[in-house]
C-alpha cells in the first residue's frame, strides 16, 4: 500500500512541476528572401509558448521586417537584443500584426524570447518560447 501511496505521489507531482508529457515546440526553420522592395521580410507567430518559426535566417546588411501577431489570449512579448549587431527590441504583441524593423550588421546567431513569467510558475522562456536569427553573409 505504501509503494502505491509513494508512485501517485510522485505522478502528482511531476504532473504538477510540469515533468510528464512536456512537449518541445518542433524546430521551424525560415530562411528570408530579399523582395523587390530589397526587404526581407518575416511573419512569426507567438503562440502558446512557441515561435513559428522560432528559427530564422536573414542576410547581413539587408533590411528585415519582422511582422510579428499573437495567437490566443496569453500575453506575449518578443526580446531581442544585440546593438553590436543592429538588433534591439522588446515588443508587447497582440493579435494585431506588429512590424519589427531593423537592419542587421554582424553575422552570428541570436537568440529571442518571450520574457513573460506567471507570478507562480515558469516563464514562457523555460516552457520553449524562444527561437534564433541567424544572420549570414
Amino acid at each position: 500500500m505504501k509503494y502505491a501511496q509513494a508512485v501517485a505521489a510522485l505522478a502528482i507531482l511531476l504532473l504538477i512541476s510540469g515533468g510528464i508529457a512536456q512537449e518541445q515546440p518542433p524546430q521551424n526553420r525560415f530562411v528570408a528572401a530579399v523582395g523587390p522592395d530589397g526587404i526581407q521580410k518575416v511573419e512569426l507567430t507567438a503562440g502558446a509558448y512557441y515561435f513559428d518559426p522560432n528559427d530564422i535566417v536573414v542576410k547581413i546588411n539587408v533590411p528585415v521586417q519582422l511582422i510579428v501577431k499573437k495567437e490566443g489570449s496569453k500575453p506575449h512579448d518578443i526580446f531581442l537584443q544585440a546593438p553590436e549587431a543592429g538588433i534591439d527590441f522588446k515588443e508587447s504583441l497582440s493579435t494585431r500584426p506588429k512590424v519589427i524593423a531593423f537592419t542587421p550588421t554582424k553575422a552570428g546567431k541570436y537568440p529571442f524570447w518571450c520574457t513573460k513569467k506567471p507570478p507562480f510558475g515558469k516563464s514562457h522562456k523555460d516552457h520553449g518560447m524562444e527561437g534564433v536569427l541567424e544572420v549570414v553573409e
